[in-house]
């Protein structure tokens, strides 16, 4: 039966629909909207009914989506997500600008493949405004499902369901052990994970994947895993750590790189290791259905670039 959807459901509808699935609860989504909730239950109980069907269901836990209201509370949100983009974007070609776009990646994905498509972006488009969200897979991709980023280069949580992205694979990530220039070990031929067991270590806390890649390498040797670790997820911060005592840092290889290069100088040495230390992949993710403005589209395929063109010795 043809429900009318588009005959029945308001922008207003719409968005109290997608803040009661993204809340669970009908108080919590009346105050995103401010809201009073007994507006809140009217508009509800009004649309149910002009749909004739239920689109959520009280439990102890909260309001539950039904099959017909999950199905329309992901649409809505997306539609909700894109005319806000579009919105924005009509604004900022009308002043001139180039548009809007915010794109989240994994710390060596960001610099090894964002920071340079957004130098070439901005090359050709000097007025786009460009967001780079550097965050752990888990909190890029709930910021993409919830419409803060447009894509991300991340790892799929087990926590979503894969069928509500298109997922690109993109690139295995080398983990290196940094240390200060002048670091007991920094000027050894080879470093053994035995090695490094008494050393202050500052990593990702546990379940990260780098933590995870570290501690599977100690587990395959039977060296003991280390027991002084300061846990962060600020590159600015380890690097404090680092070049103040002679602790060890887990990063991304892209990192390093950076750090020690030229036109950075940062006195810092990467361990040579017995064993190399490899990162579970990471993938470009988008939402399924979810159409990119121009200037986020633009940017997407500029990544999708830097990760085909780059040599292997950057994977």
């Amino acid at each position: 039966m043809d429900i009318g959807l588009s005959r029945h459901l308001k922008i207003s509808q719409l968005r109290l629909i997608a803040a009661i699935a993204e809340h669970g609860q009908l108080g919590l989504a009346a105050e995103a909207l401010a809201m009073t909730q007994p507006a809140a239950s009217r508009m509800l109980n009004e649309i149910e009914k002009n749909l004739s069907a239920k689109l959520f269901e009280r439990t102890a836990r909260g309001m539950e989506a039904t099959l017909i209201g999950r199905a329309i509370s992901q649409r809505a949100h997306n539609l909700l997500v894109e005319l806000r983009d579009l919105s924005q974007d009509v604004e900022e070609l009308k002043q001139g600008n180039g548009g809007y776009t915010t794109v989240g990646a994994v710390t060596g994905a960001a610099v090894g493949f964002v920071i340079p498509a957004i130098r070439v972006l901005k090359a050709m488009s000097p007025k786009a405004e460009v967001h780079v969200n550097v965050e752990a897979s888990d909190v890029l991709v709930h910021d993409l499902a919830a419409g803060k980023n447009d894509f991300v280069l991340a790892r799929l949580p087990r926590s979503v369901d894969p069928r509500d992205f298109e997922i690109t694979p993109a690139r295995t990530e080398q983990v290196r052990l940094v240390v200060r220039a002048d670091h007991p070990l920094a000027g050894a031929e080879k470093v053994s994970v035995h090695d490094l067991s008494r050393y202050e270590w500052v990593m990702q806390s546990h379940r990260a994947p780098i933590r995870e890649a570290v501690e599977s390498v100690f587990l395959k040797q039977a060296a003991p895993l280390p027991t002084n670790i300061t846990n962060t997820t600020s590159l600015l911060a380890m690097i404090a750590i680092l070049v103040h005592s002679n602790a060890i840092a887990a990063l991304a290889s892209e990192v390093p790189e950076l750090l020690m290069s030229d036109k950075v100088g940062a006195r810092l040495a990467v361990l040579p290791l017995e064993e190399s230390i490899v990162m579970s992949p990471y993938n470009l993710i988008m939402v399924k259905g979810r159409q990119l403005s121009p200037i986020a589209n633009r940017l997407r395929i500029l990544v999708a670039n830097e990760l085909n063109q780059a040599p292997a010795s950057k994977n």
